[in-house]
């Protein structure tokens, strides 16, 4: 009995000893994780401070070597230079009326300055001015001695593609992207990265490390995104040419909203090697890198510039298919296809009146004819196609890539959505259907893909949608489309609100249709009021939040956007390019 007692108090004393132990072993455990925890934020900390401390010691050393080109060449007229038009630059240039060293400062000057009221460039690419010494080498090229800004995500030797993420600080490029290998070649010199939105897939454009990039035309609104600090560098005069990449509307968007031109090319057209997405593997919207500039013959310099043998030889999975030069020169009658909304997103007024002055315009000049389009099945290419395809993971990698680091305010909305778990997605969605008709396909769109026969399936869909698409566009008998930009620019935090709106851009990613931006007016007075009295399509949240969010705009530029078939690329830039003239010369 005794024996059995002291059996029991033993095993209560082992009891009793390990509740200690494994409370020791938890308190333990709890503080080791706080103290990886406060590890892990310290070491982002310091990472964001680098990557700080590396822009400011970059702008100072070009701020310091201005100063001395200056100082030594006092009769550098830089307004003279700055007023020039790039096809006037490239001339004067090459004729040697001007020299690359006072075109180069000159711009470094004026980005110099920009920078500091837009906050648009992320780190002065201090090679340039080794490279400045050595340009007269490249005489002959078609862009020699222009100074070009790229995006941050275009790799540039030893610099960071960040994409506005943490994970992808202090990891330097190993070599140059293939277009500013080209570039190069042509005699320019890229001399500045610039801003975009954390993790690109928004047009906005913030960023935990390098902060928010604002308007050049109202520094109470966004640049757009996600080629934001190219939209706003070029807009503000810091910048002639520039190159962004566009995924969803992510050049034409910064266009719009600053007042500039840019060109969404057939992906494939131009080379992607170089150019980082947020993530690979992604083939249902196709992404591609294109030009960003003042007028849109600078555009097509540019597009001349890079499909060179060059490129062709560097990167052969691009086709060799130079510049056709006649097709963007051609007066042939042009046959115009033309729509005010999509059925799935309403554009503001302002958006809409620049639309029909552009259109009334189109139909006075002799050799044109407007008709009627209607884009096909746009919400199903929204939910199904677009977003499913973006996200088929169930935009698993999307948050993959943001572990670890600080969430934007201005992609905060969307990661919320995302993160939601697919379980509750599809409850939602049940609960949801009854009161809204645009929210539930979404969220069941975020669900993803469940199975490599449904991926085969959505790919087989897309490949259908795009020969549908061709179909009704030869039998509405047109060349090309007029359609509504998505502008005015946009009031802060609302870009990740509404990305239902990309409906006007991203439908041409996923078709692979050639795209472009142009200004074609600004904001007026009784645009603004006719704003108060909008209801649009659905008369719901996301349209609530969308007069919201242009709301302020008077004086801001409205752009218009022109449309080609896949491979037809000049085609596209000859038809914007009739489209600014035919503006120019209403104006004047």
């Amino acid at each position: 009995m005794e024996t059995l007692k002291d059996l029991v108090r033993g095993v209560k004393v082992d009891s009793q000893a390990a509740v200690l132990l494994t409370s020791a072993a938890c308190g333990v455990g709890a503080l080791l994780m706080v103290v990886r925890t406060v590890s892990e934020h310290r070491a982002v900390k310091n990472k964001i401070q680098r990557a700080r401390s590396r822009r400011t010691e970059s702008l100072q050393r070009a701020e310091q070597e201005v100063l001395r080109y200056k100082q030594s060449h006092p009769s550098c007229d830089s307004g003279a230079i700055l007023s020039l038009s790039l096809s006037e630059l490239t001339k004067q240039l090459r004729e040697g009326s001007l020299c690359p060293e006072d075109v180069f400062y000159s711009y470094m000057q004026k980005a110099l300055a920009v920078h500091k009221e837009l906050n648009c460039c992320t780190e002065i690419l201090l090679e340039s001015f080794d490279q400045l010494r050595t340009t007269g080498s490249n005489k002959d090229g078609l862009l020699y001695g222009v100074p070009i800004s790229i995006k941050d995500n275009v790799s540039y030797k030893n610099y960071d593609c960040t994409c506005g993420i943490i994970m992808n600080l202090s990891q330097p490029a190993k070599k140059d992207s293939v277009i500013v290998e080209v570039l190069k070649k042509q005699g320019a010199i890229p001399f500045t990265k610039t801003n975009l939105p954390q993790a690109l897939l928004n047009y906005d454009c913030s960023n935990p490390i390098f902060g928010q990039t604002v308007n050049p035309c109202n520094p109470q609104k966004t640049s757009g995104g996600s080629s934001g600090g190219e939209g706003a560098l070029i807009g503000g005069g810091g910048s002639i040419l520039g190159i962004g990449s566009d995924v969803g509307g992510s050049i034409r968007i910064p266009a719009s909203f600053c007042g500039i031109c840019g060109f969404k090319p057939t992906a494939g057209r131009l080379s992607s090697q170089g150019i980082v997405p947020i993530y690979r593997g992604q083939k249902c919207v196709l992404s591609s890198p294109g030009p960003m500039a003042r007028d849109v013959d600078s555009l097509a310099l540019c597009m001349q510039a890079l499909l060179c043998d060059h490129m062709f030889s560097l990167d052969p999975t691009v086709p060799p298919l130079p510049f056709n030069l006649q097709t963007y020169q051609s007066s042939k009658p042009l046959r115009i296809g033309y729509f005010e909304h999509d059925g799935y997103t309403q554009p503001p007024p302002s958006m809409v009146r620049g639309l029909r002055e552009v259109k009334a315009l189109l139909e006075q000049a002799d050799h044109n004819f407007v008709v009627p389009y209607e884009p096909l099945r746009v919400s199903q290419a929204v939910n199904e196609f677009i977003v499913k395809g973006v996200f088929a993971d169930g935009a698993a990698t999307m948050l993959q890539k943001l572990k670890g680091g600080p969430l934007d305010p201005c992609l905060k909305p969307q990661i919320v959505l995302y993160s939601i778990p697919t379980w509750l997605k599809r409850i939602l969605v049940f609960l949801l259907t009854p009161f809204s008709t645009r929210v539930p396909p979404i969220l069941s769109a975020l669900c993803g893909v469940s199975s490599p026969a449904e991926v085969w399936k959505q790919h087989a869909a897309v490949e259908d949608y795009i020969s549908d698409t061709i179909a009704h566009w030869r039998k509405c008998n047109i060349d090309v489309l007029l359609c509504p930009m998505i502008g005015p620019a946009f009031n802060f935090l609302y870009c990740g609100k509404l990305t239902c709106l990309s409906s006007l851009t991203m439908i041409y990613n996923l078709l692979n249709f050639p795209a472009g931006a142009v200004p074609v007016s600004t904001v007026t007075a009784q645009d603004e009021e006719d704003l108060k009295h909008l209801k649009g399509l659905y008369q719901d949240t996301w349209e609530k939040m969308h007069k919201e969010a242009v709301s302020g705009a008077e004086g801001l530029p409205v752009a218009v956007q022109c449309v080609a078939l896949p491979w037809q690329d000049e085609l596209c830039l000859r038809f914007m390019k009739e489209v600014e003239q035919l503006v120019k010369h209403k104006k004047n």
